[in-house]
C-alpha cells in the first residue's frame, strides 16, 4: 500500500470559498437536490471538518487525487465513484488539472420524503458500509454511469412537476448498476498526522451536532480539545495549521459560528438561549461574538433570513 501524506500545502475549507460550488455557502439553502458537472463545478482543495446536511455521490472519470473519508484514505488515479454520508468526515486533494465526471448532492429531508430511496440506502449500504464507499470503475463501465448522471442533468434543469419523483429513481438506478460493478478497494495506509486531525474534527463534531440550551457545549478552547484528546495543545495547533491552514481555535470558532447560524434560522430560539448553548453565559459577549465574526448581531442575521 502507498503511504500517504497530506503535504504541507494548506487545504481550504469549504465555508472560507463560498463561490468554489454554490451549494456550500449554507446547508440552510432551499434546494432539495442538485446535479453538476466537474468539468464546470471543479471541486480544489477542501476539508469538510463537520456533517453536512446532504448526501453525495461523486464520480470521477477524470484527474486523480487524495481522497480521505474518517480515517480510510484512497489515492485516486482511475475512474472512481464515491458514495459520501452527510456525517463522513472527508477531504480531497487534488493532484492533477484535468477534472472530469459528476456529482449529485441530496439533502436528507429529500430522502426522508421518498420512502423508497430511504430504504435503498438502508438496504443497499452503499453510504454507511465503509467496505462499499469507494468503487473502482473501468472506462466500459462509464457510459451508462455518465448516461444517468446527465439525465439527472437535464432533470435537475427542468421545470416538470415530477422533477423529484424522477430524479429518486434515477438515483435508485446509480445505486444499483454500482452494486452490479461491486469492485471495492482497499484503504491506503494514512499517516499518523491525518489520524490526529481526523480524531480532533470527530471530537469536534460530537461536540457541537447535539448542543441546545439544556446541553451546552462541554469544550470551547483548544487546551480543553488538547488535553481530551490527550495530546499537548501546541502539537495539535501544529498539525492542524501545518494539513488545514488554520489553528484549532480557528475551527472552533467557525464551527461554533455555522452552529449558531443554524440555530438562529432553523428554530426559534431566544438569543440568551442559543448564546448559551454554543458556551456563552452572558448574552452580550455572544452578540459580540457573532457580530465581530460575522458583521451582524444575531438578531440583525436571522432578520435579514427572515425578510
Amino acid at each position: 500500500m502507498k503511504q500517504l501524506s497530506l503535504d504541507s500545502k494548506a487545504i481550504d475549507t469549504l465555508r472560507d470559498l463560498p463561490d468554489m460550488i454554490p451549494v456550500f455557502r449554507e446547508f440552510y439553502e432551499s434546494w432539495n437536490i442538485r446535479v453538476f458537472n466537474r468539468k464546470h463545478h471543479e471541486c480544489r482543495n477542501y476539508l469538510s471538518p463537520n456533517r453536512r446536511e446532504f448526501y453525495k455521490i461523486l464520480l470521477i472519470t477524470k484527474g486523480g487525487g487524495v481522497f480521505t473519508m474518517g480515517l480510510n484514505t484512497y489515492y485516486i488515479e482511475e475512474p472512481t465513484i464515491l458514495f459520501i454520508h452527510p456525517n463522513d468526515i472527508i477531504s480531497w486533494k487534488k493532484l492533477t488539472e484535468e477534472s472530469g465526471g459528476h456529482y449529485v448532492l441530496f439533502k436528507s429531508s429529500f430522502v426522508n420524503a421518498h420512502p423508497q430511496l430511504r430504504a435503498k440506502i438502508e438496504k443497499f449500504g452503499l453510504f454507511n458500509d465503509k467496505s462499499k464507499k469507494v468503487l473502482r470503475l473501468s472506462e466500459g463501465e462509464l457510459p451508462v454511469l455518465n448516461q444517468l448522471f446527465e439525465i439527472m442533468e437535464k432533470e435537475d434543469l427542468s421545470n416538470s412537476d415530477y422533477k423529484e419523483e424522477a430524479m429518486q429513481a434515477y438515483l435508485q438506478l446509480l445505486m444499483v448498476e454500482s452494486l452490479k460493478i461491486g469492485r471495492y478497494p482497499k484503504p491506503d495506509d494514512v499517516s499518523e498526522d491525518f489520524t490526529r486531525i481526523y480524531h480532533f474534527f470527530d471530537l469536534l463534531e460530537r461536540e457541537t451536532s447535539n448542543i441546545n440550551y439544556s446541553n451546552p457545549i462541554r469544550l470551547k478552547t483548544a487546551k480543553e480539545f488538547a488535553a481530551d484528546l490527550s495530546v499537548h495543545p501546541n502539537y495539535l495547533n501544529a498539525v492542524l495549521k501545518k494539513h488545514t491552514g488554520q489553528n484549532v481555535s480557528t475551527h472552533i470558532r467557525n464551527r461554533l459560528l455555522e452552529e449558531t447560524k443554524a440555530l438562529l434560522l432553523q428554530t426559534d430560539w431566544t438569543m440568551q438561549d442559543i448564546g448559551f448553548s454554543i458556551g456563552f453565559a452572558e448574552q452580550p459577549n455572544f452578540n459580540s461574538f457573532f457580530k465581530k465574526n460575522t458583521g451582524f448581531t444575531p438578531s440583525e442575521f436571522r432578520k435579514a433570513y427572515q425578510a
